[in-house]
């Protein structure tokens, strides 16, 4: 069988128990969303949640201001009452979050230990700081239960969190803090990372040294490391939590009351605030969490992200909370204190559900390539991917060695801006194509289109990733800017005279109608006129045996306009005496993939990529180090920072 036919097929046995079983039972859903597209989403709408006042059923959805569209007018519930009290009279001695530290420190919360927990801390936040109903409070937090509990806290009395990945540096900090007009930061003095401390607080005390909205610091005492108080500003959480009640009656929230706003750093300009709202954020997330990893009962669902980042929001706390799972929440970094730290937690709390990034896996697979077999994995059902392509090879070793073969993989589509999920497997239905996201899910109306034409694209043609019809949890907003979520997202390509949302990447279609993204439309280098997507040719790369991971990026040609610059990190370089035979035997691969107007004019062998402590390489970087232009990035927020030194001295030698 080809490669581009080759399908794995869903694990029966399982399929007998799955919500959606089948491929019939997909397209009968898939075909009521086109028949009766607001009776769709109003029958889940009302099946899902708890509604203190049921919406409108003529209002199930206002397209008149277009795209700033409106769901379920008139309903009014509380998305922290949705996680956590409709919960309490059959699950409150389960589960609700099982946390483990870098250090291996563990506590299990209960979901009525969550209720108590939530709710001491919404009262703190009303009480000694005055936080009230539309208030932005940013919260900068290491990975910790706390983090999850001030997110439920701002949900309950309505003010609007603005997570910031605790990586990032004061100055991207002063910027979201200024931005959302926070006027309270709720942080930790600081964390563990590899069995060492790491501080937060003097990173906030940096970002508010210039002037800024912010009138209170609320620390979490978490490593007890020194830092210094500012009096009248800074508070001590683990000190003012002891005296607040256990009960906070939950505020009442129209469905599009905003929920949360998450910035989103774009290739230039400042960072956009991509804003989340009530009911529908709310509705999509449970829906994915038991559409996509089929989540039962007693189940235990891990997904490795930070809160910092939508995935962290949606798949560790929102999802999984609102539809009553037990939710894994991990402190560490999966290659600490070795490669079998993930596989050993898998078998110690019995994972069913494994959610993670390709450079995860990519890099556990690098590093402990037989580390699964020395571990019980039996109880995992469902592996999932998120954030970016994952390459063949590394999706194979993660279905035969992790999955043993038995359990599906989910190659999930999305962003920060979709909410939830919006292309990927069902895991008990879909025949899944290795790195492939596979199909819309039911109710998406996801397509790949022609930017000129608007017309959908044949089979094998690229085109623009788009979503014809308003969803639920889609983006409402970017903060304080309404023509640049206008012109960032809807002003690119029209269906029908009309503009639909463009997610900015590129995707083929295969003859099985499944979708395969390519990368950013941005992410590309024109050589000679053609323009090649980043990503074709790095997949295209990572098909060499020896290539662990690649980045590709565009320099500077005399002819050609542009050349292809790849960095490349071997699997095993011990006695690379001969670099040229190397980048023949790359570029072969190539030339047999694409073809020789993809061929790499310059290959570096490099020991790490720059990436964020999230995983996502930091190309800008990268295209700086080839074009031989000084680096004028923060790198604070690396994982190793001392990488970009080494990639400068290999490249200049």
């Amino acid at each position: 069988m080809s490669e581009t036919t080759e399908l794995y097929y869903p694990n029966r046995e399982l399929a007998k128990e799955a919500r959606i079983k089948n491929m019939c039972e997909y397209e009968d859903l898939v075909k009521w969303a086109e028949e009766d597209y607001e009776g769709f989403w109003a029958h889940y709408a009302k099946e899902k949640l708890d509604w203190f006042e049921l919406f409108d059923e003529e209002k199930v959805l206002d397209e008149s201001d277009f795209p700033f569209v409106k769901w379920f007018g008139g309903g009014k519930l509380n998305v922290a009452y949705q996680c956590i009290d409709r919960h309490l009279d059959k699950r409150k001695n389960k589960a609700a979050i099982i946390w483990e530290g870098d250090r291996g420190d563990k506590r299990i919360i209960t979901y009525l230990e969550l209720y108590q927990e939530v709710n001491r801390f919404a009262n703190l936040l009303k009480n000694e700081f005055g936080v009230k109903k539309g208030d932005r409070v940013v919260i900068y937090m290491p990975m910790i239960p706390e983090a999850a509990f001030a997110m439920l806290a701002c949900a309950r009395i309505g003010a609007i969190h603005s997570v910031v990945f605790g990586g990032f540096s004061a100055e991207a900090l002063r910027d979201r803090i200024i931005d959302a007009e926070a006027k309270v930061v709720i942080t930790a003095d600081g964390a563990y990372r590899k069995d060492k401390p790491y501080m937060l607080k003097p990173v906030v005390d940096v970002a508010l040294e210039e002037e800024t909205p912010v009138e209170k610091v609320l620390v979490v005492e978490r490593n007890n490391e020194e830092i210094a108080w500012v009096k009248g500003r800074d508070y001590s959480y683990n000190e003012l939590i002891q005296t607040q009640s256990a009960t906070c009656k939950p505020e009442v929230m129209e469905s599009e009351d905003p929920l949360f706003l998450l910035y989103t750093s774009g290739s230039t300009g400042k960072p956009k605030g991509v804003q989340h709202n009530q009911a529908g954020y709310i509705l999509w997330a449970q829906m994915t969490m038991e559409w996509v990893f089929d989540v039962k009962e007693n189940d235990t669902y891990w997904c490795t992200a930070d809160i910092g980042w939508i995935t962290g929001h949606t798949y560790i706390v929102y999802g999984p909370l609102a539809m009553g799972a037990t939710t894994v929440m991990f402190e560490g970094v999966p290659t600490y204190p070795d490669a079998g730290r993930p596989w050993k937690m898998v078998e110690e709390y019995r994972i069913n559900q494994f959610y993670t990034a390709p450079t995860a896996i990519r890099v556990l697979h690098k590093m402990g390539e037989e580390e699964p077999s020395k571990y019980d994995l039996s109880s995992l059902k469902v592996l999932g991917t998120v954030g970016e392509p994952i390459d063949p090879p590394a999706w194979k070793w993660y279905y035969e060695v992790v999955g043993g073969g038995r359990c599906a993989i989910v190659d999930t589509y999305w962003q920060t801006e979709t909410g939830g999920h919006i292309v990927s497997p069902l895991p008990f239905a879909t025949p899944i194509k290795p790195a492939c996201a596979t199909l819309p899910l039911p109710g998406i109306f996801g397509e790949i289109l022609d930017p000129q034409t608007g017309e959908r694209v044949p089979v094998g043609e690229k085109g623009y990733m788009c979503v014809t019809k308003p969803w639920p949890s889609m983006i409402r907003g970017v903060w304080g800017d309404p023509e640049r979520f206008k012109k960032s997202y809807f002003g690119d390509v029209k269906k029908n005279g009309k503009p639909v949302y463009f997610t900015g990447d590129g995707a083929v279609y295969d003859e099985l109608g499944y979708i395969t993204i390519t990368g950013r439309t941005d992410d590309v280098i024109n050589v000679s006129g053609h323009r090649l997507g980043t990503a074709e040719i790095e997949a295209a790369i990572k098909k060499h045996p020896n290539v662990a991971e690649v980045a590709v990026v565009g320099k500077p040609h005399e002819i050609k306009g542009e050349s292809i610059f790849a960095y490349v990190v071997l699997k095993d370089d011990e006695g690379l005496g001969d670099e040229v035979a190397e980048m023949k035997a790359i570029n072969a691969v190539i030339k047999s993939e694409i073809g020789n107007i993809a061929l790499c004019d310059d290959i570096a062998f490099v020991p790490g990529l720059p990436k964020t402590r999230s995983g996502k390489i930091m190309r800008r970087i990268l295209r700086a180090i080839a074009k031989g232009e000084p680096i004028t990035q923060d790198t604070s927020t690396l994982e190793d920072p001392s990488v970009v030194e080494k990639i400068q001295t290999i490249v200049n030698k």
